[in-house]
């Protein structure tokens, strides 16, 4: 049989794309050592609360929902959301007094960055978000500060799903570090280059307003423990 030669870069993406996935199945665990969890240890604060936790006593509205957004999943991340303001406002309640929480967890992390750190590590590709029209692997954000008119439904027309279209609402957007925290890890074993250093540009290539949290399922726990209805997001 014919050995078929693959191109490096293809190597790299074919290798992270298993690892990500192994990670996946483990739950993690077997992709963090101790010195890579230690780095969370920050979120204790002197007076006992968190900045996270100060973050979530935010909410006081009077309708309160956390979408749980483990895996890119289409526009349905960012347009819930929007239908959950539009329809408590046809019911009386003005979206100022409702309160939205988006949790960026797992495969959905790429969400919360900008376009640099999508096109540097082909968060497209990795994460197998694809864009819209060209259905090739999404080398940018799609949902930070699209067109106005990018994403249309049928029978409504042009909706404001941006993530600063959504924030400017009130909608409170948050990402997992301990996701970051193993990504980077498994990005920077591959490119030979240091985790922490990875993480870091994560971390500063975060979307502003977008609050980094210990862990996704940390904050589902806290937007529930503050009233929030639980909706998945699958």
């Amino acid at each position: 049989m014919k050995k078929q030669h693959v191109p490096a870069s293809n190597k790299r993406r074919t290798f992270l794309g298993q690892v990500i996935s192994g990670a996946a199945m483990l739950g993690f665990g077997a992709m963090v050592s101790p010195s890579t969890v230690k780095a969370s240890e920050k979120w204790i604060e002197a007076d006992g609360l968190s900045e996270a936790d100060a973050w979530f006593n935010k909410i006081k509205g009077k309708h309160r929902i956390v979408y749980d957004v483990p895996n890119p999943h289409e526009m349905f991340p960012f347009a819930w959301p929007r239908v959950f303001l539009l329809t408590n406002e046809k019911t009386g309640t003005p979206s100022n007094e409702s309160n939205v929480v988006v949790v960026l967890r797992h495969n959905a992390i790429p969400y919360a960055m900008q376009n640099s750190l999508w096109e540097k590590y082909k968060f497209g590709e990795l994460f197998k978000i694809n864009d819209a029209a060209t259905k090739a692997p999404a080398t940018q954000n799609a949902f930070w500060q699209p067109k106005p008119d990018a994403f249309k439904v049928p029978g409504v027309g042009p909706v404001a799903i941006g993530i600063n279209d959504l924030q400017k609402d009130g909608v409170m957007f948050c990402v997992c570090e301990m996701a970051m925290t193993v990504y980077s890890a498994v990005i920077a074993q591959q490119t030979n280059t240091k985790a922490e250093d990875v993480k870091k540009e994560f971390l500063e290539g975060l979307l502003p307003g977008i609050q980094p949290v210990p862990s996704g399922v940390w904050a589902v726990g806290r937007a529930q423990e503050h009233g929030c209805a639980y909706c998945f997001v699958g």
